[in-house]
């Protein structure tokens, strides 16, 4: 059922490396490619002179080297961070120790529900339980510099604490790992909550931006349209799934193996038990 979104998997940007793909916007990519990954984590520069830098990326010292290159001469104020998966903010302490920037994120890092009892979080590893912002980013919150304004958009779903940024001089979003244009986006129990995703997608969709930068892949162009086929995507699955569950499938596996959902939609059908009030399902996938 991915074919049913028109994923864009090309992207001609080496690794650290600094492009603009819209003027006042660089980005410079890290060189840690994976099946979650794409390419590698996108590291963007907002506006020339003082600029704010979106999600660091990983704990990569050649990646941290080409993006404090890349804002040499530069003053960066602020650095917005979307989410605290380790590709997206290990970086910061060493880009704020280099530039004195000021840090500004939803919160730290958290599961989106209590664990239940003898339950493990198989996602525990990948947190960067070490992450604290100098700035606690509300809905709707506006931080300016010289040039660029960038309101916090509240985007729970993939992490508790995800956030996306709009660029509101460029009628730009970015995304985070919220909205890809290269495949879909993980959302796992209990670190993520496909309620909260949906929920999410649902008001990006009432918004007006028309182009996102992922934190992962290709800018999304015509983008109110592509987080369309989010939704309709996500609401097959669901239809699917409960398809099975009338015809009296028990567990989450044997779903999985009827209609060959990917990992990265796995969440659905923990979400689909719940919604059905079956208290016994857990998430193991």
């Amino acid at each position: 059922m991915p074919e049913d979104i028109p994923f864009d998997k090309n992207l001609d940007l080496a690794p650290d490396t600094v492009d603009e793909p819209m003027p006042g916007i660089r980005r410079v990519m890290a060189d840690n490619p994976g099946p979650f990954t794409f390419k590698g984590t996108m590291s963007y520069i907002v506006g020339h002179g003082t600029v704010a830098i979106v999600d660091p990326g990983p704990a990569d010292e050649r990646h941290i080297g080409a993006l404090l290159e890349a804002v040499r001469d530069e003053t960066v104020t602020a650095i917005f961070v979307t989410h605290t998966h380790r590709d997206h903010s290990p970086a910061v302490p060493a880009i704020k120790a280099a530039t004195g920037a000021t840090v500004y994120a939803e919160g730290p890092h958290r599961a989106a529900r209590p664990l239940h009892i003898g339950e493990h979080n198989p996602l525990d590893s990948s947190g960067d339980r070490d992450f604290k912002p100098d700035v606690a980013l509300k809905d709707g919150e506006v931080v300016s510099g010289d040039g660029w304004t960038v309101e916090a958009v509240a985007t729970p779903g993939h992490t508790a604490n995800h956030m996306a940024y709009a660029f509101k001089e460029n009628n730009a979003l970015f995304a985070g790992d919220h909205v890809m244009g290269w495949a879909t986006t993980i959302v796992a129990p209990p670190d993520g909550a496909m309620s909260d995703y949906m929920a999410s997608l649902d008001k990006l969709a009432k918004r007006g931006e028309q182009i996102y930068f992922p934190g992962h892949g290709p800018a999304i162009h015509d983008a109110g349209r592509f987080v369309n086929y989010y939704i309709l995507h996500r609401k097959a699955r669901e239809a699917s799934i409960l398809h099975r569950l009338a015809k009296g499938e028990t567990d989450i596996p044997s779903i999985v193996r009827a209609i060959s959902i990917p990992l990265h939609d796995s969440g659905v059908a923990i979400h689909t038990a719940r919604r059905c009030g079956d208290t016994s399902w857990r998430d193991t996938t």
